[in-house]
């Protein structure tokens, strides 16, 4: 499976523009020529654009200096510089964009939607163009405007279908491993998965994708374990799958109690969130509870103590067992059933992917 990285700050210089250039006409027999110097071309624009086929924003981790092309000069005889080509920078669906003091420039979903993320700079005028009644051969030109130059920070926040919510060491990336092809770390400690980990689960000729996000723990709201930086990752979750550990040693916990303390997790980061990720309130999602390690016998016995409880949730229970293999087959099929259920109510008519121009930013004109 791809590393997944998910934050990264990109260092954008867009193209300068060209300069102008001064020049007279030179012609037998025509001793007033005139100016005839060419405007410089445009510097080259930085755009993201989201790309399906684009899954991490591992390659920025390593090359995170963009440079656009700058626009060429211009020359006597009229001739304008051409204008640099605009690059454009592929990033996965789901990708934010930061300004540098904190600003949401951008939320990139669907494919197609693009950014300006750094204008290039203006050509400069020749000649020709600051000729004037009273200027009529201006001996000079003007430069091309530099480039924008910035910072941004792109996050990433996961696309899945389902997200698997647990606290560390509950079985989620196990849950991942026997349901899809994905392969993550296993260990029986806590945060063992430090980035989250997709997976595509297949069910009949269907399929859906499943996130796998880091251990969540009380507080992680406020930032602690791995704090925000991985909540973020469920706001674009259709379904939520509480992953239980039925079969934990620690005395002060059960599994009514860990869903509880999740759930105001989730309550708090909600109250958080500064824009809609277009699947509504993070509270009113679909969810399911997933009871895993049902292969240990102190699993089943909580279990079957704490159903009545477990049940006033209103939402399914699973008793599964990655081990085992126990009970995989009905969760998958819940789970996809709930997916489409969700897709079902989630309008499907193309829509022309936009170009997003933050305030303030100029876009120039070929």
């Amino acid at each position: 499976m791809a590393r997944f990285v998910d934050r990264v700050v990109l260092h954008l210089q867009a193209g300068d523009g060209g300069h102008g250039c001064s020049s007279v006409r030179r012609e037998k027999f025509v001793p007033l020529g005139g100016p005839d110097g060419g405007n410089g071309g445009h510097g080259g624009d930085i755009l993201l654009e989201v790309d399906p086929q684009v899954h991490t924003l591992l390659d920025f981790h390593f090359h995170p200096h963009i440079k656009a092309p700058r626009g060429n000069n211009g020359a006597g005889d009229h001739r304008h510089g051409a204008r640099g080509e605009d690059l454009v920078v592929k990033v996965p669906e789901g990708t934010v964009v930061i300004d540098a003091d904190g600003t949401v420039l951008a939320d990139l979903t669907g494919k197609g939607t693009r950014i300006i993320a750094a204008a290039g700079g203006h050509g400069g005028l020749g000649n020709a163009a600051l000729a004037s009644k009273t200027r009529k051969a201006p001996g000079f030109a003007l430069l091309g405007e530099p480039g924008e130059t910035k910072d941004i920070t792109l996050e990433l926040k996961s696309m899945a279908d389902v997200g698997l919510v647990g606290f560390p060491s509950a079985g989620k990336s196990s849950l991942i491993s026997v349901l899809s092809a994905a392969r993550p770390k296993i260990a029986d400690y806590p945060f063992t998965t430090l980035a989250p980990n997709l997976g595509v689960v297949t069910v009949g000729h269907d399929t859906f994708t499943l996130a796998d996000v880091p251990g969540l723990i009380p507080g992680a709201s406020e930032g602690k374990g791995l704090g925000l930086d991985f909540l973020r990752h469920i706001e674009r979750t259709a379904v939520l799958a509480h992953v239980v550990d039925a079969a934990s040693l620690e005395s002060q916990r059960n599994p009514v109690d860990d869903i509880r303390a999740l759930e105001e997790e989730l309550a708090r980061y909600q109250s958080e969130l500064a824009t809609d990720s277009g699947l509504g309130d993070l509270r009113d999602r679909p969810r399911v509870i997933i009871l895993n390690k049902m292969d240990v016998p102190e699993a089943a016995d909580m279990a079957d103590l704490q159903e009545e409880e477990l049940a006033q949730f209103g939402w399914p229970i699973f008793r599964i067992s990655t081990v085992a293999r126990q009970g995989l087959k009905e969760l998958s099929y819940a789970l996809m059933e709930a997916v489409r259920e969700h897709r079902e109510t989630v309008t499907t008519e193309p829509k022309p992917a936009p170009v997003i121009t933050p305030k303030g930013l100029r876009k120039h004109g070929g």
